[in-house]
């Protein structure tokens, strides 16, 4: 198993975060299934403020650019990944086109 942590944030807009976190209380079969299907066993996603923070626990062999190819051929995750566009936006130290931003670990409990 692989831990990843993502970071991404929403429009700075109660009624537009209100509509994001209705979407993810209903998220289609179809879009379940495309992250299951990529090998991603568990997907968590937190909010504060207006920044989300996203928790993946992956099978050992799971690959993020195999995950973007797959989504890329998926009409329905491209509808999904369109429809949520309208209330996110990218961190600031997003490269062009970068959404959700992989999170640098900077401390684990030893042990």
């Amino acid at each position: 198993m692989k831990r990843y942590c993502l970071a991404l944030d929403l429009k700075d807009d109660a009624a537009l975060i209100e509509e994001y976190e209705t979407l993810h209380k209903a998220v289609a079969p179809e879009i379940i299934k495309s992250i299951t299907d990529a090998g991603i066993t568990v997907m968590d996603i937190y909010r504060v403020g207006n920044r989300l923070f996203m928790i993946m626990e992956t099978e050992d062999d799971f690959s993020f650019e195999e995950k973007d190819k797959m989504d890329r051929d998926n009409p329905k995750v491209q509808e999904w990944e369109n429809r949520v566009w309208k209330y996110q936006q990218a961190l600031p130290v997003a490269k062009p086109g970068e959404k959700w931003i992989l999170m640098e670990q900077i401390f684990a409990l030893p042990g």
